[in-house]
């Protein structure tokens, strides 16, 4: 299988090569040529594996440079004693009609860990089969727990190194505590005085300075990134997807062919991208519910048809979604459309104003498989609490707000088909908000919280959160968004 830029579809290049780039050299994305598609036998055997059964055969589709075995192995080091559950991601049945898909069992308690501990082994087979010697520079930009879980994943992996950048104070205290205590000796963790979408910004502009790459092959180094404008982070959230499906399946709840919606807490738009990708090879998809925070530009967008990040940016306390620009986005656009052309118009239109108006016939493309909702910061608490009162399941904020929005929208149409709520992080993550949710008050703050939390609950926090209290601090410097690049050449020298 080949892949192509989202904005400019006539180089094609090899799923090795697209994982090495990150980005294409036009700025574009890779997408798969084609899609592959399976059939309900393909569902039947998936449903009789493990999860990392479910990941070779899922990802073999995609990555068929890739052996059986080459990609067993891959699965085997990369979901095994680092996450706290045999699953490595639970489904946990709310009722009859909704389940949610835990995400947040490896070693950094987030979502990210299911794409992130696999894919610097991908990386590191890439440049093997492409006879790659120079180092691999991993830039990263991260609203939280994007940038641990790449830390973590790269850690002291030969012929690499990384550099994440946060935004200073846009992540919560435990997320900026894991970066800054991070392990390792090829990795680094820089703060910007700026929100999320400053610092995806300024690693999209290193990406593209070419007299800069120049200066860093010189050195022995390349560029490429974490981000899940990588398809090498991409695809891996894909299997999932069929993994909480088969377990519905496996639980008796439904059977091989119903139909099935998704409700994605959503930031940057790439988590709920894979879900897509997962309904368009066949899983008995019906709605890709998009659950926004007050930053609320993509439930507009699936409105309207209008892109509009000219609006006031809200910290919420789900951070990891405040962002106004959604990079994934443009990956759905370019499959929907099949124009480049029109995608990198579309693109220069929203770096140049900030906006864009996509054509009617991609507007109603876009309403025919997405809804859209979000819900205010108190809102989302009072889903918490809710939650804990009638069921006794905790939530962290993110996953809140999807949980919120699923209820607005049943209520709203007095429907119900069966939904997966994909449950992006711990609660544990999100202490002093989680806590209030719950009615509790404290003076606490960082690591404390986790403890605080716990004792409050009932439940036991994650071992990788409950330990960090201890742990020294390694990072500490921030810089202002136009000095990024400098950070990136002192690193790399």
């Amino acid at each position: 299988m080949r892949y192509v830029s989202t904005r400019n579809g006539s180089e094609a290049v090899s799923a090795s090569q697209a994982i090495i780039r990150g980005i294409a050299p036009d700025g574009g994305l890779y997408v798969p040529e084609t899609i592959p598609q399976i059939d309900e036998a393909f569902i039947r055997g998936l449903c009789l594996l493990n999860y990392r059964g479910r990941a070779v055969e899922v990802l073999g589709l995609y990555l068929e440079e890739f052996s059986g075995n080459e990609l067993a192995a891959i699965a085997d080091a990369s979901y095994g004693d680092n996450f706290d559950s045999e699953a490595v991601a639970p489904l946990h049945i709310l009722d009859g009609d909704t389940a949610v898909l835990e995400l947040w069992h490896g070693p950094t308690s987030a979502f990210k860990d299911m794409a992130l501990q696999i894919m610097p082994r991908l990386l590191t087979a890439s440049l093997r089969k492409n006879g790659e010697t120079r180092t691999a520079s991993i830039l990263v930009a991260t609203s939280g727990d994007t940038g641990k879980a790449a830390l973590e994943g790269f850690k002291d992996v030969p012929g690499t190194k990384i550099m994440v950048f946060y935004p200073r104070d846009g992540v919560s205290q435990v997320q900026k505590l894991q970066m800054a205590t991070q392990e390792g000796d090829n990795v680094n963790v820089t703060a910007v005085d700026g929100n999320f979408d400053d610092a995806q910004t300024g690693v999209k502009r290193i990406f593209a300075d070419r007299d800069f790459a120049r200066v860093l092959d010189e050195r022995g180094y390349f560029l490429s990134s974490a981000n899940s404008i990588n398809w090498g982070r991409l695809a891996p959230q894909i299997v999932y997807y069929f993994s909480a499906y088969c377990d519905w399946v496996n639980a008796g709840r439904i059977q091989v062919g119903d139909m099935v919606d998704l409700c994605v807490p959503t930031g940057n738009f790439g988590d709920i991208l894979a879900g897509w990708y997962a309904k368009r090879m066949g899983l008995p998809v019906g709605r890709l519910i998009c659950a926004s925070n007050d930053n609320n530009v993509l439930t507009d967008f699936i409105a309207t048809g209008v892109y509009d990040k000219n609006r006031p940016f809200h910290l919420t306390s789900s951070p990891s979604m405040d962002i106004l620009v959604s990079s994934n986005l443009e990956r759905l656009l370019y499959c929907l459309a099949g124009d480049g052309e029109k995608v990198d118009g579309y693109m220069r239109e929203l770096s140049g104003g900030g906006r864009y108006a996509v054509d009617e016939a991609l507007r109603r493309a876009v309403q025919a498989e997405f809804a859209g909702g979000y819900c205010t910061d108190a809102d989302c608490k009072a889903e918490i609490g809710r939650l804990w009162r009638e069921k006794g399941y905790l939530m962290d904020t993110h996953t809140a707000v999807a949980s919120r929005v699923l209820a607005d929208i049943r209520e709203k149409e007095g429907a119900v088909r069966p939904t997966v709520i994909m449950s992006t992080a711990s609660p544990f993550k999100f202490g002093g908000a989680v806590l209030e949710a719950l009615g509790a008050v404290t003076s606490e703050t960082g690591p404390a919280l986790v403890e605080e939390l716990s004792a409050f609950t009932g439940l036991a926090a994650p071992k990788p959160l409950s330990g960090l209290g201890g742990k020294m601090v390694r990072f500490t410097r921030w810089v202002a968004r136009e000095d990024m690049p400098a950070a990136v050449s002192d690193f790399l020298t």
